[in-house]
């Protein structure tokens, strides 16, 4: 059984497509052993209530350095043991102690297709902003390993939406959580939790 912890920062709708898939039997040989939120308002949070997983609050606010909150980070994380960290929304720079801790078995999931509208700055609305802007006709959306760099891991899914005339970026955004991030971090979620996901040379394989 696949021990995952989510972290996320704001609504969770990523975390809410998590919980459903694994309610509906769609990712397999998974339980959600606990959920963290850096915002005490995060709406994941009461999410994950009402699925009796144990949430809290890890805020970089309520400490007085950086370092002492990635201590505290990492120990409430491996308080969890958790075999897998999904990033559903979590705007906060993960400590590399954390990622050389965990290395290989913490994905995110990002709304572009990367290489493209991806790396620093680029997070919600704005990535759906850049994508307008530059007229791209396809978007999408990519769940990848984390590595120390800012969306440069291993990619591991990858799914495609169409841009329409008239979008805007929310209306842009919405799409692409629906028909792409919604369907590919579960499908990978699944995959690990299988065993069906290596890294060869620095790329994934998934085998069937």
């Amino acid at each position: 059984m696949l021990r995952v912890a989510v972290l996320v920062s704001g609504g969770g709708t990523n975390l809410q497509a998590i919980i459903d898939a694994v309610e509906n039997g769609t990712i397999t040989n998974t339980q959600i052993v606990g959920v963290i939120s850096n915002n005490k308002n995060a709406f994941a949070l009461e999410r994950a209530g009402r699925h009796g997983i144990p949430a809290q609050c890890i805020s970089p606010k309520d400490f007085e350095t950086r370092d002492e909150f990635n201590r505290v980070f990492l120990d409430k994380v491996n308080e969890l043991k958790a075999d897998l960290i999904v990033l559903a929304g979590f705007l906060v720079v993960i400590p590399e102690m954390m990622i050389r801790e965990y290395r290989n078995r913490i994905i995110n999931i990002h709304p572009s297709l990367i290489p493209s509208f991806c790396g620093t700055g680029f997070y919600g609305l704005k990535v759906h902003e850049a994508a307008l802007k530059r007229g791209v006709k396809v978007v999408g959306a990519t769940v990848h390993f984390v590595d120390e760099g800012t969306d440069t891991g291993p990619i591991i899914l990858q799914k495609a939406v169409s841009v329409e005339e008239g979008d805007t970026p929310e209306i842009l955004q919405r799409r692409v959580m629906e028909q792409a991030e919604w369907k590919i971090l579960p499908q990978a979620i699944d995959l690990i939790a299988n065993g069906k996901v290596q890294i060869v040379d620095g790329k994934v394989s998934i085998t069937q």
